[in-house]
């Protein structure tokens, strides 16, 4: 039953708004709404064989809505699943002395086995693709040494790193998983790789461990334990141990985490970790919905740094975020894998520190000349730190439906200046890295921060909108022609309620007159074209004065949070587009006017829809 109804759409048939009573609707409103549309569709009031025909297939429509909502069972199946829900059969089986809460109880069990079931049949892939890019030769290089060479003219992109990582998950049984996962590393023509096989299971609601088993031309076997355990519904323990094994013996790990809610949107996190690179780290995080926030101290050998980032979310459509970070490093931890030289031409080294510390070779790379290090590397190595600062500022943005787009720049002394562009797409994540300066200069940190931006901009306006605009309107055709026969049922059906209104919307109008109450002049829904770019669309609406009219009791009228499109009278003139509500009506001689949204309430009148004698 519940695979039956899994993928199916519900039904456009809203009772609610048929009967035009809130969601959360007592048995008292209910009944009134329903005697009231009884009284206007009931068959014995024409006379006429067609007007009554008609009015009898509405009047079922109506008593069939109220049927449904007035019962807590048949209601909670209808606000689970929808019309169909109703329809399908098994429902039988459920016992009538369920109360609403145990049959939604129900629901959510279909709905777990439902999951699990699509569990063992997904594989959930992750990949990461990094690919590190050296561009220093954009905005620092010797002008005059490479005029000679050949080919000199042109700023050298070189690809100096890359890495690919993967892993699938296979689901062994509702508790157990497997995951396997893998990874290459290149960096200056040497690489390596490693694969790793982790088995994990889910013990109870508080905790679950995981075993892991890697093996790898560069670090050789890996052996590790990882324990997750809730401590109190606010703080939770994970405690994770490894042995590494190399050519140069067993390196034993130990990582424990321990963290605890603070308040509702904010985390603290204490870490320890030993083994070959041993600290401790303190940070707190706050999670709201328009901002995150990062403060972390670390203290350990040989990295240790105080860091604190600020990531504000815009409220729109896209997901837009804007970030920024500083990092304070008090050691030599930040300085660059790679230092250039002073001789001519420019030269690139690789440090590789030997033992002992107080010896460093430095390999030349490729035609470059050989020279020492650095002094300031020098001075770390004997024990002398020296201050680094890393600033980071971006920002990312939804640009599909499954893609999110960012970029960030990192200013830093002594790294220079970076750009790291990031693309992730569904499980999939592209990051590229582009090495700029190792110096601050301030044009490679300008066209940093404005070329990505520029080309955002440039991309969005002449490929990506232009593609989304007529992705939609292909998807709206097709589901304009899908819905084409419904449409035309809910016209007829509209058109039929309308002529059955009129001698209850005469009889009300007259009421109304008489002590200068609410009269709808002029009702229009659907879609209006108000925006002078878009003259050429065609404005796409409906009269619905006739049935809002009908609807006025008392010189008042209430619409309810829902689409309007199920009113009696209504129909959807322009299906899967934005609809509103347009009203000019009269309440005690004076004009008022008012627009309203498609699923928004409504209650007139209002002084605010007051129209002006000037106006």
């Amino acid at each position: 039953m519940a695979a039956a109804l899994g993928e199916d759409v519900i039904d456009n048939d809203d009772y609610y708004s048929l009967l035009n009573v809130r969601r959360e609707a007592t048995q008292e409103e209910l009944k009134a709404s329903y005697r009231r549309l009884c009284m206007l569709y009931h068959p014995d009031k024409h006379r006429d064989p067609e007007l009554k025909r008609q009015a009898e297939q509405l009047f079922n429509l109506v008593h069939q809505a109220y049927e449904v909502l007035s019962d807590p069972q048949s209601r909670a199946i209808y606000d689970i699943y929808g019309k169909k829900g109703l329809e399908v059969e098994g429902w039988e089986v459920v016992e009538r002395k369920r109360t609403p809460a145990e049959i939604r109880e129900e629901f959510e069990r279909l709905q777990r086995e439902r999951d699990e079931r699509r569990l063992q049949q997904r594989t959930n892939p992750k990949g990461t693709i990094s690919v590190g890019v050296d561009a220093t030769d954009l905005f620092d290089r010797y002008e005059e040494d490479f005029e000679e060479m050949p080919g000199g003219g042109f700023p050298q992109i070189e690809i100096n790193r890359m890495h690919i990582s993967q892993s699938i998950e296979a689901p062994l049984t509702n508790t157990d998983t497997a995951v396997l996962s893998g990874s290459l590393s290149t960096h200056n023509g040497n690489g390596g790789g490693n694969i790793n096989l982790t088995l994990r299971r889910v013990t109870s609601a508080k905790g679950w461990g995981e075993v892991e088993l890697g093996a790898g031309d560069t670090h050789g076997p890996l052996l590790g334990l990882k324990l997750f355990r809730n401590l109190t519904p606010r703080c939770f323990v994970t405690a994770q141990c490894g042995l590494q094994f190399s050519s140069r013996g067993m390196r034993p790990g130990v990582t424990t985490v321990l963290a605890r809610h603070l308040d509702k949107n904010t985390m603290g996190y204490l870490q320890w970790r030993w083994g070959a690179q041993s600290a401790m780290n303190t940070s707190i995080v706050r999670d709201t919905k328009t901002s995150h926030f990062t403060l972390a101290l670390q203290l350990g050998i040989p990295h240790s740094f105080m860091m604190m980032s600020y990531q504000y979310k815009f409220q729109d459509e896209d997901q837009t975020k804007i970030k920024g970070s500083v990092k304070y490093v008090p050691s030599a931890s930040m300085y660059p894998q790679s230092f250039r030289c002073t001789s001519s031409p420019c030269a690139v080294y690789t440090p590789v520190q030997c033992v002992p510390l107080a010896f460093v070779c430095c390999l030349p790379l490729g035609r470059h000349h050989i020279s020492p290090p650095p002094p300031l590397f020098l001075s770390f190595l004997t024990g002398l730190d020296f201050f680094g600062t890393v600033v980071e500022y971006g920002a990312e943005r939804k640009i599909s439906r499954h893609s999110v787009l960012g970029a960030t720049v990192s200013i830093g002394v002594p790294q220079g200046v970076s750009l790291k562009i990031k693309l992730n797409r569904a499980s999939q994540t592209y990051f590229f890295p582009i090495h700029l300066t190792d110096q601050l200069l301030p044009s490679a940190v300008f066209y940093a921060t404005v070329g990505p931006l520029v080309i955002y901009l440039a991309i969005q306006r002449l490929i990506i909108i232009p593609y989304v605009r007529a992705q939609k309107e292909q998807d709206l055709e097709k589901q304009q022609e899908s819905s084409a026969s419904d449409i035309a049922r809910k016209k007829q059906e509209a058109e039929t309620a309308v002529l059955l209104m009129q001698e209850s919307v005469r009889r009300i109008i007259e009421a109304e007159e008489s002590k200068m109450g609410l009269i709808i002049l002029n009702a229009w829904y659907g879609k209006f074209v108000t925006d002078n770019s878009r003259r050429h669309e065609r404005a796409k609406v409906i009269d619905v004065t006739v049935p809002l009219q009908c609807l006025v009791k008392d010189s008042k009228l209430f619409l309810t949070e829902a689409s309007k499109a199920g009113l009696p009278g209504f129909y959807d003139p322009c299906v899967g587009e934005e609809k509103s509500l347009k009203l000019l009506y009269q309440f005690r001689g004076v004009m008022h006017q008012v627009l309203s949204g498609d699923t928004e309430s409504l209650k007139i009148p209002k002084q605010s829809h007051r129209i002006d004698a000037e106006t």
